[in-house]
């Protein structure tokens, strides 16, 4: 007989041999229809296979994360399969789940297209129709290597010759079609459900080289059903309409070209977005103690040897060499250890700290071409960076003003909804588990102190230390990983970072590192699209456009643009020759927060026809010009200065 321990902690016998379906049909017929899979002593199984001893069980229907992963790993083998029937030759090498959905990678001389999509949908449907079981079969090693040798599925072939040598080789029939697979899969086709859709194809090169064969890359989605499938692609349109890099051209902010792959060319209008930006977090820093820095762009590789860095980021890292000088040296990937060269720089005391240092640095890390994605991922960028030393006792008190300032900080740009992870050591690190179990306990206790609602990230803290990450939430939903804190214990060791203390002798400080942008060129990118190009009034490239209604208004129009500019505005005229209907159009679409219209009326009167964008209850408001002024400086004044 099998003991079998339930989530809950109850405990009952099975006959052996029974599978994690047979104890959900002895529970309930009901909930024997819904099982998709089990977590066998917290290992995903297949539903129907035999259990192998006692265990503890948790069934897994479409309610769970795993349920809705199973799903969409089998559309992929659906996918698969139905490509192979409608295009006879084609290989198929591997096919993972990624997020919100599923790609597969196929080997074929013709192209495939989007038009394709169709017809492989259809067929999708058909195969999930017949709804076979999916059963699971165990090969020997050498016969799978030369059955799929033998029906000409190279791809697989080598797959399974690099697979650990004791590891089992499982085969998973869907009817008469097969794939490569450690599995597990649903009880039956079927279960995959319609609510899934052909997204993308797009090239990929095998196993990531691109020194091997490039293949065909189908990208799907799939969902537990037709109501989540319509909600994900409604946020994909609306996410498509809020892509910086369309609205950074349509608001004209920015450009890339080829001749300077990753480094972005900001506009007049982008550099006055950036700018704005820049201002606020300086002078937000400088209320919190900061002291503003800036260090060498290109720095000797000896002290990224010393810090731990030229290990471990060498390949991202642009080197130059000065051969006079026989010396090798690098443009900074971050700012740490030219940090700790400014902190070097006389004697400390224990009295001095904490010492918060502030830098938008310019940094250049190299990302392959086919991984930058206009703002979001480039090779040159600018930080907000910052390091705080002070003493271990003072870490608690430090992260915690840190994270109050960040929360104020993203407040104050339109994100209330943050989420922390506390990441700790990860498994190629440097220094000491001592060191380490000090790091860790004063960043719990520094989270703990935040009263902010921390996840847990095992294994995924920085090389040097333990840290926090921050992860908003933007209008429509998306996650990103923005600001950090990092408590390093091991930094300071390397390079030799030293105070004195109250005892008189030398002392190691803590050194933490910190950002709350990260960096500017992505979170620029990612409140572009946050906003979808409608800034808010203190953060808009341009604030106001006035527009004439008739020409005999291009005088007043001036006046009243002077007089705004004069009190710190951001203004533009239109003065074309063109219907104010067009005019205000077209700078609706250019995303300008307030239209001032004038004609001949407004300008006897000294007032001002305000339009406000996106404002249904200020679509019009005929405004004195000085009330206006004077309405239009308290919307835009920054809210760090309200």
């Amino acid at each position: 007989m099998l003991t079998i321990t339930f989530p809950d902690g109850a405990k009952r016998e099975y006959e052996d041999g029974s599978s994690a379906f047979d104890i959900a049909k002895s529970i309930s017929s009901g909930l024997a229809k819904k099982v998709l899979a089990a977590k066998i002593n917290d290992e995903l199984w297949d539903a129907k296979r035999p259990l192998e001893g006692d265990a503890e069980l948790q069934l897994i229907t479409a309610d769970d994360p795993e349920g809705l992963e199973l799903i969409r790993h089998d559309a992929a083998h659906v996918l698969a399969e139905a490509v192979q029937e409608l295009f006879p030759g084609t290989q198929v090498t591997i096919g993972p789940v990624i997020e919100d959905g599923f790609y597969y990678d196929f080997a074929r001389d013709e192209p495939f297209s989007v038009d394709d999509f169709a017809a492989i949908e259809k067929k999708m449907r058909f195969i999930i129709e017949r709804n076979n079981p999916f059963t699971r079969e165990v090969w020997k090693r050498d016969d799978a290597i030369e059955h799929f040798k033998s029906i000409g599925e190279t791809y697989k072939a080598e797959l399974i010759s690099d697979l650990p040598k004791d590891e089992e080789i499982t085969i998973y029939r869907q009817g008469d079609w097969y794939d490569l697979c450690k599995g597990p899969h649903l009880p039956s086709v079927g279960k995959v459900g319609k609510a899934f859709k052909l997204m993308k194809v797009a090239g990929a090169y095998w196993r990531g080289d691109s020194k091997n064969a490039q293949l065909q890359r189908i990208y799907g989605t799939a969902w537990v059903n037709q109501a989540d499938l319509d909600a994900h692609l409604k946020r994909i349109e609306e996410a498509e309409k809020r892509d910086h890099r369309k609205l950074g051209r349509e608001i004209d902010l920015f450009h890339f070209q080829e001749e300077a792959q990753g480094q972005a060319f900001w506009h007049a209008k982008g550099w006055t977005l950036y700018r704005a930006l820049q201002d606020y977090m300086r002078r937000r820093q400088m209320k919190n103690g900061y002291e503003e820095i800036r260090t060498p762009e290109l720095m000797d590789r000896k002290f990224w040897e010393a810090s731990g860095h030229w290990s471990k980021y060498k390949e991202n890292m642009f080197i130059s060499s000065i051969e006079d000088e026989d010396k090798e040296l690098a443009l900074k990937p971050m700012n740490c250890p030219c940090h700790v060269q400014v902190f070097n720089h006389g004697q400390r005391s224990y009295k001095d700290l904490p010492i918060r240092f502030a830098e938008f640095g310019s940094c250049h890390r190299y990302e392959p071409s086919g991984a930058l994605h206009g703002l979001m991922r480039v090779r040159a960028f600018t930080q907000d960076d910052g390091h705080i030393f002070c003493r271990e006792d003072q870490v608690v008190d430090e992260v915690k003003n840190f994270c109050a300032l960040l929360t104020s900080v993203y407040k104050d740009l339109g994100f209330e909804d943050v989420m922390v992870r506390f990441s700790d050591r990860p498994e190629v690190r440097v220094g000491s588990d001592e060191v380490w179990d000090r790091a860790e306990k004063s960043l719990r206790a520094a989270a703990d102190a935040t009263g902010l609602e921390v996840e847990y990230n095992p294994g995924d803290g920085a090389f040097y230390g333990p840290k926090l990450d921050f992860v908003l939430k933007d209008a429509i939903g998306r996650e990103w990983q923005t600001g950090t804190i990092q408590a390093d214990f091991n930094l300071p060791e390397r390079l030799d970072a030293t105070y004195i203390g109250a005892d008189d002798s030398r002392h190691r400080p803590v050194m933490l590192h910190r950002a709350i942008l990260g960096s500017f060129e992505r979170f620029l990118g990612i409140l572009i699209e946050n906003y979808a190009g409608r800034f808010p009034l203190w953060l808009a490239p341009v604030q106001i456009v006035i527009a004439t209604i008739t020409s005999d208004a291009d005088d007043y129009a001036e006046q009243v643009a002077a007089k705004m500019r004069a009190a710190g505005l951001r203004v533009e005229t239109d003065l074309r020759n063109e219907k104010i209907n067009y005019k205000i159009r077209e700078h609706s679409v250019g995303k300008i927060p307030v239209i001032a219209v004038v004609g001949r009326k407004e300008a006897e009167a000294n007032k001002l026809a305000l339009r406000h964008l996106g404002d249904e209850t200020r679509q019009q408001e005929i405004v004195g010009l000085d009330d206006a002024i004077d309405q239009l400086i308290a919307d835009a004044t920054p809210p760090d200065l309200r």
